[in-house]
């Protein structure tokens, strides 16, 4: 073993752990891993960047445009409406339908705004159907995941194995090169979901009213400030209910006058009335405290359940769920600002299926959690700007009349993307052409302006892919791929090449179900090529395996982003993951091991 050898295995290993455990960003850890490799000399500067000009991340920065026009252009969310629908006649009508439209849509665009869409339009379903929205959801994500290995463009991890394929002197995958494998799967996943999977899914009838949902009762109150109240007098920041207590005032009303999220110089009166968040050992203490009179039975309602004579409620509650690759991930509520910024308060989270209720304001928010925000419903537009800026933010599930679509743009929209696809797979124009004219026009066209363009391109996951594909070109040039190859090959080679396509399947597969799909597709790209070097057959099975199993995550809420998008709303354990998803993993891969050989022969 030479010593550069030694040093991008060390690299690979500490990425993959960093990976796997989020003690950083995934995007910071595949820069530190590209710029550790060219500080050592493994790979040239030249080399080092050569990812960010690489065509799969150009064509996936793209398609994050042409998917964003999509979302805002209305066309999805209508159709999700007509299948919202369904549920009022029949449950298995409704899923069947929302399965299939969601993957056939998830084949040609982003899933990750497909699921955004569907979201709040199934929660409101669930809530009219009276049926747990874990059996909505959990379908919803699975099957964006069957729709997405149908096509090239299906998921970026496919547009990246497909460069990283051309990159190394090999055919790039065509546009439908997958579908007919593809199809099987879907059909597979849609059979497995609907005879099996839904019934192994907990029916738990969470809750519909937020409150109620995330378990408020006892930690909203009110509290009236009698003439003997030692905070009367004083300003809320040097308020002993403030300093001594810790509670937080939401809303002080004076004589009538309601002053919502109040400054800190506010100075307290006799008769106000106190608008308060505290546990329920704090609410006995406030019963003990002299000159304080506590209201009993306050009742907050959820933005959902108003009724007309409640239109003058001034605070309102809104769910949220922090978007993959939003620009609050790692960020505590207090750093965000969600007061001083939005109007808002977080009154508690659902962090990784942990309910929170206390330290809210230092808690560090992961995509995937789901807030509880009080807001006053004169403000909720600043909110819901801020959300149809980008997947970048937030999506607030609590609601599903999503505004500010461009429905007159719908039919542009549509027709571009589908001149994408025929393009390229007529290949008329490469991939990434098609892409980068299509996002252009859109802009032109006004159909998405082009701030709203660089918004729409996550750029951790470009970033990721470009340090990724850095630490790919080391075990390609440093021989490591070559290394581990030859022990893969040594180990279940002599059962033949689809022994090895296999094991590449369930070795992607269980560290995608850890750590990101692509980061797994680019590490282990290289070495299935040096694979069928050494075995002298062609790479196409190979790559393709580790292709399908990138994008068939189904174990884990945190393997692949849409099961982290429903993991907080849909009120899910880990464990609920493991028991739907790890037979449907293994049924995909023995389907991978034995018909990947059948559509791409070695």
């Amino acid at each position: 073993m030479t010593l550069e050898i030694g040093i991008v295995l060390a690299v690979l290993i500490g990425a993959v752990i960093m990976f796997a455990t989020e003690r950083f960003p995934v995007d910071v850890v595949a820069i530190i891993a590209m710029s550790i490799l060219v500080l050592t000399g493994v790979i040239t500067p030249t080399q080092g960047v050569s990812g960010f000009s690489n065509s799969a991340t150009v064509t996936v920065a793209a398609m994050f445009i042409l998917s964003t026009a999509l979302f805002k252009s209305g066309a999805v969310v209508t159709i999700g409406n007509q299948m919202a629908k369904l549920f009022q006649y029949n449950y298995w009508l409704g899923i069947c339908c929302t399965m299939l439209v969601v993957g056939i849509i998830s084949a040609f665009i982003n899933n990750t705004p497909v699921v955004a869409i569907f979201i709040p339009i199934l929660v409101g379903a669930a809530a009219k159907s009276n049926i747990s929205v874990g059996k909505m959801l959990m379908p919803l994500s699975f099957a964006s995941m069957f729709g997405g290995v149908c096509t090239l463009i299906g998921t970026s991890t496919n547009i990246l194995v497909s460069g990283i394929a051309a990159d190394n002197g090999l055919e790039p995958f065509s546009m439908f090169e997958m579908t007919r494998m593809g199809v099987i799967f879907f059909g597979v996943g849609m059979i497995y979901m609907l005879t099996i999977g839904i019934r192994l899914i907990p029916n738990r009838n969470i809750e519909n009213a937020l409150d109620i949902k995330f378990g408020m009762g006892d930690y909203l109150t009110e509290i009236v400030l009698l003439k003997t109240a030692p905070s009367v007098g004083k300003s809320i920041e040097d308020s002993p209910l403030v300093k001594k207590l810790e509670i937080d005032i939401l809303e002080v009303n004076k004589k009538g006058q309601h002053y919502i999220m109040p400054g800190k110089d506010m100075v307290l009166e006799e008769g106000d009335i106190l608008k308060v968040r505290c546990n329920v050992e704090k609410i006995k203490a406030l019963k003990e405290r002299e000159g304080i009179l506590l209201k009993s039975d306050l009742k907050f309602k959820s933005h959902d359940d108003q009724l007309p004579h409640q239109s003058e409620e001034k605070l309102i509650m809104v769910e949220a769920v922090i978007a993959t690759n939003s620009i609050f991930e790692g960020k505590t509520v207090k750093e965000i600002g969600f007061k001083q910024n939005y109007g808002a308060t977080v009154l508690a989270i659902r962090h990784r299926g942990e309910l929170m209720r206390d330290k809210v304001g230092s808690t560090v928010l992961r995509s995937g959690d789901t807030l509880l925000i009080e807001v006053d419903r004169y403000k909720l537009p600043i909110l819901r700007k801020l959300e149809l800026r980008g997947r970048n933010t937030f999506l607030i599930v609590s609601e599903v009349d999503l505004p500010e679509y461009r429905t007159d743009k719908m039919l542009t929209v549509v027709l571009t993307i589908a001149a994408i696809i025929t393009l390229a797979s007529l290949e008329v124009i490469p991939i990434m052409m098609a892409a980068i004219a299509g996002s252009m026009f859109l802009v032109v066209t006004r159909c998405i302006s082009m701030e709203e363009a660089y918004v729409a391109i996550e750029w951790k996951v470009i970033f990721l892919l470009a340090g990724a594909i850095s630490l790919g070109v080391a075990l390609d040039t440093s021989g490591a791929a070559r290394l581990i190859s030859g022990f893969l090959i040594d180990i279940v080679g002599s059962l033949g090449p689809i022994a090895i396509v296999s094991v590449l399947y369930l070795v992607t597969s269980l560290l995608t179900e850890t750590m990101s799909n692509n980061a797994s597709a680019v590490l282990l790209a290289p070495i299935a090529i040096a694979a069928s070097i050494a075995m002298e057959v062609d790479a196409r099975p190979f790559l393709m395996a580790i292709t399908f199993a990138a994008s068939s995550s189904f174990m884990t809420p945190v393997g692949y982003q849409t099961n982290t998008m429903i993991y907080g709303v849909g009120g899910f354990r880990f464990s609920d993951f493991l028991r739907v998803g790890t037979p449907l993993n293994l049924i995909f891969w023995i389907m991978a091991t034995f018909l990947i050989p059948v559509f791409f022969p070695f």
